[in-house]
């Protein structure tokens, strides 16, 4: 009679599946191993692929599972652009020269985080930067580069939207004559109409303060033979049609009357040729005087026809956020 298998026995088998008189072949080595090596998670235990009991797939041959999960490594955060330059200057210096600030306030906003440079947020206040690299403060541009020129020009009547007129004519090129810099007009506006001219070496920035895709807003005062029927802003603003196109004002309105005649104020975006005119005389209302007072963010102010301002820091900042830039 055979004697029944004792569970000892049965336990010590089943790293090879059945009872054999010589020790199984496991990565232990010796005998007893594989029994051993079940019990501790190792060895050829693990090579049948058996999953182990309340736990997910099966762990593979050779390897430990940790009693606790491990957390992933936390590693300190880089910046992905090095905007440091040796040679650079201080970024606080640079601030407070651009007028942003005491260089105490400057070293403030850098260290709360409110400063970037090249799209990067800078927090030390050791960082030296290229004036020409760009710079944000609370999401608005700061201009740093001191070879940057940004006028505020008034255009008096009778001068022609030009630096240099072939025809001998008066210009704007006159009037800035003595300035080093090589300047150029944002926009145009004719010899008949007065008011602001933006005037800058800007490029990036001109090219798009006259592109419509930026949608930057003109205003306009002109006065007006009146009266004014009460439903001329809508037609205006539902769109007139000319022989260029359709164009339609962003706002309207009447800001004096008179025995005769009306002072309006006129907002668009447009920047096509005489559009103002043609559009006013196209709905019966010819412009009898025409000037600009806004472009963005820039008023005209109380600069005197013929004289120029250089815009402020603040400004120079609005103009970039309106460039979407």
């Amino acid at each position: 009679m055979t004697p029944p298998k004792s569970r000892g026995a049965a336990s010590s088998g089943r790293g090879s599946g059945r009872r054999r008189p010589t020790p199984p072949r496991t990565s232990g080595g010796s005998d007893g191993s594989g029994a051993a090596g079940a019990s501790r998670g190792t060895g050829a235990s693990r090579a049948s692929g058996a999953p182990k009991k309340g736990k997910g797939k099966p762990q593979r041959a050779g390897t430990t599972r940790p009693s606790q999960p491990t957390a992933a490594p936390q590693w300190p955060s880089r910046p992905r652009v090095d905007v440091h330059d040796p040679d650079g200057v201080r970024l606080q210096k640079l601030l407070a020269g651009a007028g942003v600030g005491s260089r105490r306030v400057c070293e403030d906003l850098i260290t709360q985080g409110r400063v970037e440079v090249d799209g990067q947020v800078v927090t030390e206040l050791g960082v030296r930067i290229r004036p020409t690299q760009t710079v944000h403060v609370d999401g608005v541009r700061i201009q740093l580069d001191e070879s940057r020129v940004y006028l505020a020009f008034n255009k008096p009547l009778g001068v022609v939207t030009s630096m240099s007129d072939e025809l001998g004519r008066l210009d704007i090129g006159d009037f800035v004559a003595n300035r080093k810099e090589r300047l150029f007009h944002v926009g145009r506006l004719d010899a008949d109409t007065e008011g602001l001219l933006l005037l800058t070496n800007d490029g990036e920035l001109a090219h798009r303060l006259q592109h419509p895709r930026y949608g930057v807003p003109k205003t306009y005062l002109a006065q007006i033979p009146g009266p004014v029927p009460r439903d001329l802003g809508r037609r205006l603003r539902d769109g007139v049609q000319l022989e260029d196109g359709p164009v339609a004002v962003d706002s309207f309105r009447v800001v004096d009357s008179a025995p005769g005649k009306a002072l309006v104020e006129v907002v668009l975006h447009e920047g096509r040729k005489h559009i103002v005119r043609r559009m006013l005389a196209e709905v019966g209302h010819p412009v009898i005087t025409l000037v600009r007072t806004t472009v963005g963010p820039i008023h005209l102010g109380d600069t005197k026809p013929g004289k120029w301002r250089n815009l402020t820091s603040t400004e120079v900042g609005a103009l970039y956020a309106a460039a979407d830039l």
